[in-house]
């Protein structure tokens, strides 16, 4: 209401949950405001060394033989690269990717229980491979 106790012409009239369709005179786009979230160089960086490192010590001493010490570096090798890849795969949950077969964070669904048992028997079964290469290496 206007002083003269009549109605104001305030533009287009609104409805309950806003100005209707017809009466838009700007065309509407939509636009991402968040960032793409992606993995970064800085975080990809270190990762990518430690892994690089850990599988170059725990393959020479395999492929090689160098000595008394080659199990022990070998393992600690092992143990650098599976350090990398569990930084790795905390990076890549830390942006929203998610392992295949798995759904994504926070939908609500449940996983599937055929696609976990098959990471834990691929997983037991390349531990129990580097474990048995290592322990012939004595």
């Amino acid at each position: 209401m206007d002083r003269t106790g009549g109605e104001a012409d305030a533009g287009p009239r609104l409805s309950p949950d806003g100005p209707d369709e017809q009466e838009l005179i700007a065309d509407e786009v939509e636009v991402e405001l968040r960032p793409q979230r992606r993995l970064r160089i800085w975080q990809l960086a270190p990762i990518v060394m430690l892994a690089a490192l850990g599988s170059l010590m725990f393959a020479f001493p395999l492929a090689f033989g160098s000595g008394d010490g080659g199990a022990v570096v070998a393992m600690l090798g092992l143990l650098i690269s599976c350090c990398a890849a569990g930084w790795g795969v905390m990076a890549a949950r830390k942006v929203g990717h998610t392992w295949p077969g798995l759904p994504a964070r926070g939908s609500g669904e449940r996983p599937d229980w055929r696609v976990l048992a098959l990471y834990v028997c691929v997983a037991a079964a390349l531990v129990a491979l580097a474990v048995w290469r290592v322990a012939r290496l004595r």
